[in-house]
């Protein structure tokens, strides 16, 4: 889907609902309150009524787009904007491009389709699955070092498959048992190997667990950086591509919703091979809780 396509397919707000009707409802249209399928289209109105309990709604009533003031038609084409920049794309730009009053509607749109992209079901990984961790923030002279004492760097763990899915998370700290947790929840117990720089935490946090056999090291400080199939490349050019979408495209992150993007980050990049990224968003989009502002900025 290109901004060609978009800007001659779904032009107006009736072909922008009838394209949302058909992603929420492929079997047709039912109650949202009874599940009843006698349901009758109030075309003047954009909404529908229920013959059963007669409730009426529209095709965005419970969804992310609920109560929103935008039209659906700039909607799509922040969703496409989105989810088609490799980097990511700023609030700022989205405002810009798509003449939208405030930067605060242009980052709250923005943030509730990042919620959508959170809301997936993922797969346990396995074959060859590298893990590492990266720290995001200003340089702090006088603290402790990145993940101990009173650095205010946040971590983020990347856990990436080769030839597979990503994960980052926002840890809170870079302990064993944070890090246990998190290959636990990624990784399956039928996986080949677990790859690692030498950090002193990984052979704990692997110890007494199904992965302790299969976990293999490679020497950074000692500028070993591959040994054969053994490395960390590919979770690390993952955190570079995120550090670029920072430093050139954010500028900067909070703390509070750092893991917004990384959502982001991640979602796209799994889905970087799919022709139909925007639908597949979209479609994410009308299943995925609403997101209030009060629940944003709280």
């Amino acid at each position: 889907m290109t901004l060609n396509d978009l800007s001659h397919m779904y032009s107006t707000d009736e072909q922008c609902r009838a394209l949302l009707k058909k992603l929420r409802w492929p079997y047709g249209v039912e109650c949202l309150r009874c599940k009843s399928k006698k349901v009758f289209e109030l075309a003047e109105y954009a909404k529908f009524e229920c013959g059963e309990c007669h409730y009426q709604f529209s095709v965005t009533t419970q969804t992310i787009f609920h109560d929103t003031h935008l039209p659906l038609e700039t909607w799509l084409m922040a969703v496409l904007l989105l989810v088609e920049a490799r980097k990511g794309i700023s609030a700022n730009q989205i405002k810009r491009t798509l003449s939208i009053g405030s930067y605060k509607t242009a980052w709250y749109l923005c943030h509730r389709i990042r919620k959508a992209m959170q809301d997936v079901e993922l797969t346990m990984m396995d074959g060859t699955v590298e893990v590492d961790e990266t720290y995001i923030g200003a340089s702090q002279k006088g603290h402790s070092k990145p993940g101990f004492g009173d650095s205010k760097k946040q971590i983020v763990v990347g856990i990436r498959q080769r030839g597979g899915d990503l994960r980052f998370f926002h840890a809170a700290d870079v302990k064993a048992g944070t890090l246990a947790k998190y290959v636990r929840e990624t990784v399956s117990e039928d996986v080949e190997v677990i790859v690692t720089d030498e950090f002193n935490t990984y052979p704990t946090a692997f110890r007494d667990t199904p992965f302790a056999g299969k976990h293999k090291t490679i020497k950074h400080k000692s500028k070993i950086y591959v040994d054969g199939d053994i490395h960390t490349n590919t979770v690390e050019s993952a955190f570079s591509l995120l550090k670029r979408g920072i430093l050139g495209t954010w500028h900067r992150i909070s703390a509070k919703h750092l893991a917004a993007y990384l959502d982001e980050m991640t979602f796209r990049f799994n889905r970087r091979k799919n022709p139909d990224l925007f639908i597949d968003t979209l479609r994410h989009m009308i299943t995925a809780d609403p997101l209030t502002f009060e629940k944003l900025t709280a």
